[in-house]
């Protein structure tokens, strides 16, 4: 059990890859922070967890884009009282809505997206760091997207906040690397049977994906022991190797 004793919030929990990394984080002894907006599917996250007989998960409904600075401070203070220190931070909540053309990005659209896929990643890291850096070594993850990374044309606000956060990623690694406690590195998770996938793609053969579950390697080693050391790094699950 590597990961026995840990703590790790998710966001997006109740999502594609967020339930996968939840589930794959807690068979190894992880408890699990479940954050999402959707009470429901929280819920079928933990009972899969709670099926599996890995520690029962906390679910923690949260709205990212909706939440003021003070919802998140509380978020905060309520991990550090009931735990007193957080050792993993996976951002993997995402907007997604359609590839789109930026002349035809309407304003809330694009502020929404921004604000779910960059500004709440930086909120919710901002105010986790005290927690993060009361435990001895602590990860935080950031995903991103294989394909928006590069700014192709239509990735739109999708595309923009996938490259600022690759970049916010690099920037908060260099920040933290001299104190050797907290590593920061980016997921790459490459095209998977997701439905984030689904929305993007829906005429693709999905068979020949890779379904979900084959990240759970590369979600322990970035939450586990191996990675200590390891910060300011892309990891591509389809070259990932041990």
């Amino acid at each position: 059990m590597p990961l026995k004793d840990n703590v790790i919030l998710i966001t997006g929990a109740g999502g594609g890859l967020g339930a996968t990394a939840a589930q794959a984080l807690a068979k190894h002894g992880a408890h699990i922070i479940l954050l999402d907006k959707n009470i429901a599917k929280l819920e079928a996250v933990y009972d899969a967890v709670v099926a599996a007989n890995a520690p029962a998960p906390i679910m923690y409904p949260f709205d990212l884009a909706g939440a003021n600075e003070n919802d998140y401070q509380e978020l905060a203070d309520r991990i550090d009282e009931k735990y007193g220190a957080l050792q993993g931070l996976l951002h993997s909540a995402v907007e997604f809505t359609a590839f789109t053309p930026i002349a035809q990005t309407s304003t809330k659209d694009w502020g929404h997206t921004l604000n779910v896929n960059l500004n709440a990643p930086f909120l919710l890291s901002r105010v986790l760091l005290p927690v993060l850096q009361k435990s001895p070594q602590a990860s935080i993850v950031f995903t991103s997207d294989s394909s928006a990374r590069v700014a192709k044309a239509y990735t739109g606000a999708y595309g923009v906040s996938k490259i600022a956060l690759e970049g916010l990623a690099k920037i908060l690694a260099e920040e933290l690397e001299a104190a050797c406690k907290i590593r920061v590195n980016t997921l790459i998770p490459g095209p998977v049977d997701s439905p984030l996938r689904k929305r993007a793609y829906p005429a693709e053969d999905k068979t020949r994906l890779p379904a979900m579950a084959s990240l759970a390697s590369v979600y322990l080693y970035l939450f586990g022991p191996q990675s200590i050391g390891v910060t300011g790094q892309a990891v591509d699950a389809r070259t990932f190797h041990l």
